[in-house]
């Protein structure tokens, strides 16, 4: 699949690490650039302390703490529509086809406001802000993953992005998911230089055909052009996402391909 359209999603309070690391990729396959910034959950008129006074006093009190909460909802409005400013002007120094949009969802619809969005991308990115936010990265993630069908490529913080790996280690089970995965990774994967499937404990086929473990999709690869060999690895007691990160790691892997 070639990447024309790539989807950003990114907190209010997040650096601009994950921006840049998207805008990157963008710019390496010549992609157009959605961003999506999350701002800080809607402030929720509640009433004031129980401790506060009746009668008189309250009348005043009450009206006064509605108005700091609305002042204070207001100025977080204007240093939103500020930032996104701010990030649609440094896209387009970039020379970058982009969008920047901002939603004021509720915490609970994060996930399906993402799904949406993935929806219409090629490829989302999960940089490290998004991924070490324990509020907004869950429902991103599990919304563009597992319930829009897309591919999603995460980069953890301090790794180095691309779309042009040299080498790529594919993680193999014979799943949906990870047929899926090659599927939507095809062009990458016929580019690189050289591709590793590693297995994991591979189970020993039982249709009496005797095919060896990775075979079949070490042809299906090849028929696809890329340069492929495979590596069956023990667990040890570890669990696969253990094993395959140690053996991308050992191999020098630019990237992991997995469901």
């Amino acid at each position: 699949m070639e990447f024309k359209s790539i989807f950003c999603v990114t907190g209010a309070d997040h650096s601009d690490e994950d921006l840049t690391t998207a805008a990157g990729l963008c710019g390496e396959v010549g992609a157009h650039l959605s961003v999506l910034i999350i701002p800080p959950p809607l402030l929720l008129m509640s009433s004031p302390p129980l401790e506060w006074g009746t009668g008189r006093a309250q009348a005043i009190a009450v009206p006064n703490y509605r108005f700091q909460q609305i002042e204070k909802f207001s100025q977080d409005v204007t240093r939103m529509e500020r930032r996104s400013a701010d990030i649609l002007k440094r896209l387009k120094a970039m020379s970058l086809s982009c969008d920047v949009d901002t939603d004021y969802c509720d915490p609970a619809s994060l996930g399906e406001v993402a799904r949406q969005r993935a929806l219409c991308a090629d490829l989302t990115i999960v940089g490290g802000d998004l991924l070490n936010d324990e509020t907004l990265g869950p429902p991103v993630v599990n919304g563009c993953l597992f319930d829009s069908g897309k591919p999603v490529l995460i980069v953890p913080k301090g790794a180095k992005a691309t779309l042009s790996p040299r080498r790529v280690l594919v993680g193999w089970d014979s799943r949906v998911e990870a047929s899926r995965a090659v599927r939507e990774a095809l062009s990458l994967l016929s580019a690189a230089e050289e591709v590793c499937v590693a297995m994991v404990d591979p189970k020993a086929q039982n249709n009496g055909k005797g095919a060896q473990s990775g075979a079949d999709i070490a042809a299906y690869l090849t028929r696809h052009g890329a340069r492929v060999s495979v590596d069956l690895l023990k667990s040890a007691g570890k669990s696969a996402a253990t094993v395959l990160t140690q053996h991308a790691a050992d191999t020098c892997a630019d990237m992991i391909v997995m469901g």
